[in-house]
Order: structure tokens, then sequence, then C-alpha cells
């Protein structure tokens, strides 16, 4: 297997005055008073805010999410990558494949590459969507290295950050989202990887950022257990609410409609209003969540990685009177389940065109995948759901998971150059989009956006 090649170069993310917003004008906005979505539990188990807080209200009315078309398989990739971190600075990766067998399809897993990545624990990975040329990853060592998937090779690190990286995300293939323990994230352009935003609020260390599907809006928890929510687009703190709980993962559903809280076994389900929907009492220790679309039927599920050495696969019932229960579970681990990912695929065979794959990452050292077609769309009795292929790396302690695009089987794949011609352009048509929200005339190297906008009764004294 081919490893990655090193290059000596280290990218101190800078951007030039001008390019940075004026900090100023970001704190001349008025401040939002959001109340806390304080929580009451009915006799069903399910949740409601006393007073909702209308935390989304104004960017869902101006920047909500039209439905889409269901991909089709041409555009769908035929293969795809798995990336999983480790306590022991490691970084593997995989590809994946599918063999078909008459009517019915095969997968198999490939180890690619294996080498350490950080001079310390890797804690976080992302790649970048549609294509999945980029890869980062995030380390105790405080750098965020940024890799060119294709081409296996090392880009630099980033090391603007002053604490552990928590948590890696691309909101689009042209820019990366950092969290770290110093209590800051930073927005990242692809283009020369220099920071766009550097985005303050939190007190302490931010724990998870979930951006929203239209790529403008992002979500964050961390340890001064409040949930905030940034404008990506002007690079700012937009609002804030107190959990009154540290919230560990934050997750959008799939059409950005709703999303999702872990704070240890508790997962609170909102609406883009901050009314609680549901909260879910899980009987293990919580460790990752993922809302994905059905292959077989309709609407969402929500997989969710625990102590338990399972995914638990909770029905989201379209009713709001009823409660969410677990139709299915995915099975196969003996330890902790670290990490969920999913990934829609093509498949080579023509009774099934597509199907979405769920890869998880336990504590004993495997890297399992899942064929979500194997839920049916509607099941008497809870589900034992096998993987279909697995990987071991024998002991290793993984921590962190992605899954990245591989090829897609189109006649365009015929025509490389063009077809990664077409993609740069889409991609600097997209930057467009975000460049115009910049404005001139900052006087610092760098911009430091603070996240103003507390929420009635936010104060310093507030402690874990």
């Amino acid at each position: 297997m081919a490893p990655f090649t090193h290059k000596k170069i280290k990218l101190k993310s800078k951007i030039t005055k001008k390019d940075a917003p004026s900090v100023a004008a970001a704190k001349e906005t008025r401040k939002l008073a959001v109340k806390s979505a304080s929580s009451t539990t009915s006799a069903k188990g399910k949740g409601r805010a006393s007073s909702p807080a209308p935390l989304l209200k104004v960017y869902k009315a101006k920047n909500a999410v039209l439905p889409q078309a269901e991909p089709s398989s041409s555009s769908l990739p035929a293969t795809f990558k798995v990336v999983a971190g480790s306590y022991e600075k490691l970084l593997y990766g995989l590809e994946g494949s599918t063999f078909a067998a008459g009517s019915h399809y095969s997968f198999q897993l490939k180890p690619i590459f294996i080498f350490p990545a950080h001079i310390s624990s890797v804690r976080a990975v992302a790649a970048s969507p549609q294509g999945g040329k980029w890869l980062a990853t995030g380390s105790g060592d405080e750098i965020v290295k940024v890799w060119d998937l294709r081409r296996r090779k090392e880009i630099g690190g980033l090391m603007h950050h002053e604490g552990s990286i928590t948590h890696l995300e691309f909101p689009s293939r042209s820019h990366l989202l950092s969290a770290s323990e110093d209590g800051t994230l930073c927005l990242f352009h692809a283009r020369d990887w220099g920071v766009l935003r550097s985005l303050k609020g939190h007190k302490g260390r931010v724990s998870s950022v979930a951006v929203h599907p239209s790529g403008k809006v992002a979500l964050s928890v961390g340890k001064d257990r409040t949930l905030r929510m940034w404008d990506l687009m002007r690079g700012k703190g937009s609002a804030s609410t107190k959990l009154g709980k540290e919230g560990e993962v934050v997750r959008w559903s799939t059409d950005g409609s709703q999303f999702v809280v872990l704070s240890q076994s508790t997962i609170d389900v909102y609406t883009t209003d901050m009314e609680l929907r549901y909260i879910i009492h899980h009987p293990s220790r919580l460790h990752d969540v993922k809302f994905c679309k059905r292959v077989n039927g309709e609407g969402e599920v929500l997989l969710v990685a625990a102590e338990d050495k399972k995914v638990s696969v909770y029905d989201l019932p379209s009713d709001p009177d009823k409660t969410p229960s677990i139709t299915a579970e995915m099975v196969g681990h003996s330890n902790r389940v670290k990490a969920v990912e999913v990934l829609a695929i093509a498949l080579p065979c023509s009774s099934r065109p597509t199907t979405t794959i769920v890869s998880t990452i336990s504590s004993d050292g495997k890297i399992h995948i899942y064929d979500l077609a194997d839920l049916p769309e509607a099941a008497k009795e809870k589900l034992q759901l096998t993987p279909v292929a697995e990987y071991d790396t024998k002991g290793t302690r993984l921590t962190c998971l992605a899954l990245a695009d591989g090829e897609i089987l189109s006649s365009a794949t015929a025509n490389g150059k063009r077809k990664r011609d077409e993609e740069d352009a889409e991609e600097n048509e997209h930057d467009a989009g975000w460049d115009a929200q910049r404005t001139d005339g900052a006087s610092g190297a760098e911009e430091e956006l603070e996240g103003e906008y507390e929420s009635a009764g936010d104060s310093d004294s507030d402690e874990e």
C-alpha cells in the first residue's frame, strides 16, 4: 500500500487586510435576547420548551432549504473511502467497493494507507464532499493537517488554534470549519488555506459543530453548556441559548428541519424554532449520532452509537405525539462504538441501483460497514443488522471516522481532466457567494469576531 507523501511545509493561517471584514461593524449588531429552552417531560417521556426561543426563525425564513430531488445512480460514487484516526496517532485509509453476483451484491474493504499522521492522538477527521479531494485531520498537537486524498500527499499544517482540535467539517468542497478546546471556531478557504473567519463566543472547549445542509449556518455546543448559532456567510455569531447541561454532540437532520443534541445518555430533538420535540433516554452512554434517510420507505432514522457496543436505529415518527422507538440494532462490535458515518453510493446491480452504507468504528479496533437496505420499511419486531464488510486494525483504539466519495460510474469519468475542470468551475462559482459577504476595513491581519449574542441570563459565573 502506498503511504502518504509528507511535505515539510506549514501553512500559517492568515488573511490580508483586504480580505478581512470589519470587526467593528460586526460588533455593532444588536444583541439578540434568546430565552433558554427549559424542558419538561410528559408522562410519555416527551418534553417541550416552556418558552420556545426563535433561535433560527430569522434564518429559516430567509434561507429555507428547498426540497431536493433524490440523487441518481450516475451522480453517486461507485466506490468509497473510509478514513479513521486513533489514539496511537495512526491514520487508517480503506477503499470500499461493491461487486455484483446476479441480482445480489457484496462489499469489500481494502487498506490503501496506514501511517502516523500526528505527534499526538488523532481527535478529528473530515473529508470534503462531492469528490472527496481534501482530507483534514486534527490532533492533540493543536494542528489541523490538510491532505490531498487523491494524490495521497500532505499539503501542510494549519496552526491557528491554541488547543486540541475537537471537530472538523467541510461545509463545502472549498471551505473547512474547525473547532478546538481553545473555545474558537475557524473557517478556512481551500484555495490557499487562509483563515476567512475566526469565531469566538464559547467559554471553554467547543465539543461539536454541525453545519446546516444549506452550508450557510452552523450550530456548536461546548463545555459552557450553551448552544450557539453562527452565520458562516457573514462570519459572526447570530444567537445563543443556555442548555442547562453540557452538549457533547450536535447534528442536523438531512433536510435541516430539526437537530439533536447529545448529553451523557440523553438525546434532545429540537425544531428550528427551538421547540423540544422529543427527549430520548438511551439505556447507555452516548458517543455519536447521525440522521439518515431510509433506503426502503420514506422518512428518516436516527443512528445512535453508544457504550452498549452497538448502533441503535431509532424510527422518528411524523406524528409529534408518538415517541421515537428502536426498530433495529447494528451489532458485531465487542466494545463501545465511537463514531458512525453514512454515505449514499451507486450499486453495480440492476435490481437496486443505489443504497446507503453505514460505517462504524469501535474501541475494539474494528471498522464495520452496514447496508441500510437491510432495514425494511416496517418491522414488526426489533431487528439485528450484521456488518456486510469488516476491517480489523488488530487492537488499535480508534477515535474518529470519515467517509469520502470514490469513483463515479459515468461516461464523464472517461474524461477525467474535463470533469475536474468542471468541478473547479463549480467550486469557483460557489466561492463567490462566500467571498461576496466579506467587507474591507479591518485593521488586523487576522479577524476575530466575538459571539456577543448571549441569551438572557448568560453570565461568566456559569461553571461545569
